[in-house]
């Protein structure tokens, strides 16, 4: 703990339960399966969809978005969901290097327009992919620093027109709150690692500091206890969407 006081600064030692090869698959599998749960509570991600994705989406023409780091899958079911009932057209694909977690994603029923890869986002760069949307969920306190800065470079080579990457602001009032909210979601690793998370996470302040070598890059605060790093090309394109 900080001398100058508890969340006052990351805890980069700190590890998530499920972010190790030996933990438990059943609770493992019990924390995929209540992400949408919680990220419905806590993400922003329908605001989100509704004020930065969907104005770059199409009736018309096949919009195509890639989640980085997709884990169970919840984030780009839901994107691709609410596109569709949206009569937009769009075509998810969703990666993550864990086979765990890739396992879970394709073992849920199919949805039109959304796949799963198990892939690196840097391996997307070499084999020249690109994408209108870039898109990541709760992934940047994950990474180190030499981790993050690939991060926001492979989404500069993948991202034709706006990237997102939405993470848990660290805060003590969302600490108190996460811990109290999850109390009723037993036997996964949701509350323990989601308060591992919260003490790995970034400040706002601490996020424009992590890029203020990137002027393209913004931070946007999308709900309390939610930061995003924004790159939108749109504008500087004359591009304001086709919805």
């Amino acid at each position: 703990m900080s001398r100058r006081g508890f969340l006052a600064a990351r805890d980069l030692d700190a590890i998530e339960e499920m972010d190790r090869p030996d933990c438990d698959p059943g609770r493992l599998t019990r924390t995929y399966a209540q992400f949408g749960i919680v990220n419905a509570a806590v993400s922003g991600l329908r605001g989100t969809y509704t004020r930065l994705l969907r104005p770059a989406f199409s009736a018309d023409r096949t919009t195509t978005l890639l989640d980085i780091g997709s884990g169970g899958g919840d984030v780009p079911r839901a994107l691709a969901r609410w596109a569709q009932l949206d009569g937009l057209a769009l075509e998810v694909t969703a990666i993550d290097p864990d086979e765990r977690a890739h396992a879970y994603a394709t073992s849920r029923p199919a949805l039109p327009g959304l796949s799963f890869r198990r892939a690196l986002s840097s391996e997307l760069v070499a084999q020249g992919e690109e994408f209108d949307v870039v898109v990541s969920n709760h992934v940047l306190h994950h990474l180190d620093r030499a981790a993050f800065t690939g991060l926001l470079d492979d989404s500069e080579r993948l991202a034709r027109r706006v990237a997102v990457h939405s993470d848990i602001a660290r805060h003590p009032v969302g600490y108190a709150l996460f811990s109290a909210g999850t109390l009723p979601l037993p036997g996964s690793y949701i509350r323990r690692d989601g308060l591992t998370s919260i003490r790995r996470s970034y400040t706002p302040d601490e996020l424009r500091a992590a890029v203020a070598d990137r002027p393209d890059w913004r931070v946007r605060t999308a709900v309390p206890f939610i930061g995003q790093l924004v790159l939108d090309r749109r504008d500087a394109h004359g591009d304001t969407g086709h919805a």
